[in-house]
């Protein structure tokens, strides 16, 4: 299944193997249903230097029946006596007031990102001019959800959370053929992440398996894991974040401070600097020692003018990068020397 892109362009930049690190810096429901809070969160994230910010556009009374109890990660962080639809009531906001955020994210130039819960959801958000189109993964296994985001004339980003390797093969296969600019981010849908449960080696079975740009959605605590996915192949990287950890709300516990997604974001560029190129050369920084350190060949002993190179009369030592390299012995045993060595003298030829 080799038919998405290898590079993708989500608004100028460019994203896929040998290219920065995509870091988006999700806000997800952090704004608490305040338009002052989710401006504040898009600066945030402009100020830690993310690539994109992230929101969540959903209504309630298209997502979920009025009696589902919240998950147990959202009991455990918000203590208020309620279901997950009242708790979702109080965390929307409008379309019009996501095309705000929009704006204003263009005006900080920073990508605009937003996550579809409902097809009410998804039908406006085709309709804007977004940097990208994120696919939860409570929708992996909503083909038809898929198939009808593939329509966007945007790059869109699926996660694999709380799936099975035959259901994202199915995720994948509705989407082959009919649409290129696809990332696929593994994730493990817990809050916080276990470390024994993250699976990063999925990842390369992914970009293996499907020909895909490959990413990770953290939900591990603090910086976590996303250091490691991106040695690990990550080209696009996921994680929450909150002005207060302290507020009430589902997410923010698990979400980074402001601080710690500047931390976060500069760890990622340290690792992708050292990541560097697939080509193996002599670094700048390794010059002088090179020649400091490597060895050259000089006499073992006395050597006459015509006398025959061998292996008894030569020997390799640092020399400070004069002479014949080491490397050269077999091919200068058995020639004649044109001049005179004293013992440890620099062979020049």
């Amino acid at each position: 299944m080799q038919n998405f892109s290898n590079v993708i362009r989500i608004s100028n930049r460019l994203v896929g193997a040998n290219n920065p690190v995509y870091v988006i810096a999700e806000a997800g429901v952090n704004h608490n249903g305040d338009m002052n809070l989710a401006y504040q969160l898009i600066d945030i994230a402009v100020n830690s230097g993310a690539d994109a910010v992230k929101f969540q556009l959903f209504n309630t009374d298209s997502l979920i029946n009025s009696d589902v109890e919240k998950a147990a990660y959202q009991i455990d962080s918000d203590k208020v006596e309620q279901s997950q639809y009242e708790m979702l009531k109080g965390l929307e906001i409008s379309p019009v007031e996501c095309e705000l955020l929009a704006n204003y994210a263009k005006e900080k130039d920073i990508d605009f990102i937003v996550t579809p819960f409902d097809e009410p959801s998804l039908s406006y958000l085709l309709t804007l001019p977004l940097s990208a189109l994120k696919i939860s993964s409570t929708d992996l296994t909503n083909l038809s959800f898929i198939k009808k985001a593939s329509k966007a004339n945007v790059p869109i980003i699926l996660s694999t959370g709380m799936s099975e390797q035959s259901e994202v093969d199915e995720a994948m296969q509705a989407l082959v053929g009919n649409f290129k600019d696809l990332i696929l981010l593994q994730c493990t849908s817990s809050y916080p992440a276990p470390t024994s449960q993250l699976n990063l080696r999925v990842m390369k079975k992914y970009a293996d398996d499907y020909g895909v740009i490959v990413g990770y959605s953290d939900h591990t605590s603090g910086i976590g894991a996303s250091p490691y996915a991106v040695a690990a192949g990550a080209s696009v990287i996921e994680k929450h974040f909150t002005i207060d950890k302290s507020l009430a709300g589902p997410d923010h516990q698990a979400s980074l401070s402001p601080a710690e997604l500047a931390l976060f974001i500069d760890e990622i560029r340290k690792v992708e600097a050292m990541m560097g190129r697939q080509v193996k050369r002599v670094e700048l920084c390794e010059r002088d020692n090179r020649l400091a350190l490597q060895k050259c060949l000089v006499a073992a002993s006395p050597i006459q003018k015509g006398e025959v190179f061998t292996r008894e009369n030569l020997v390799a030592r640092r020399t400070g990068g004069r002479g014949v390299p080491a490397k050269f012995l077999e091919e200068l045993t058995g020639r004649n020397a044109n001049i005179n060595y004293v013992a440890g003298a620099v062979i020049e030829s």
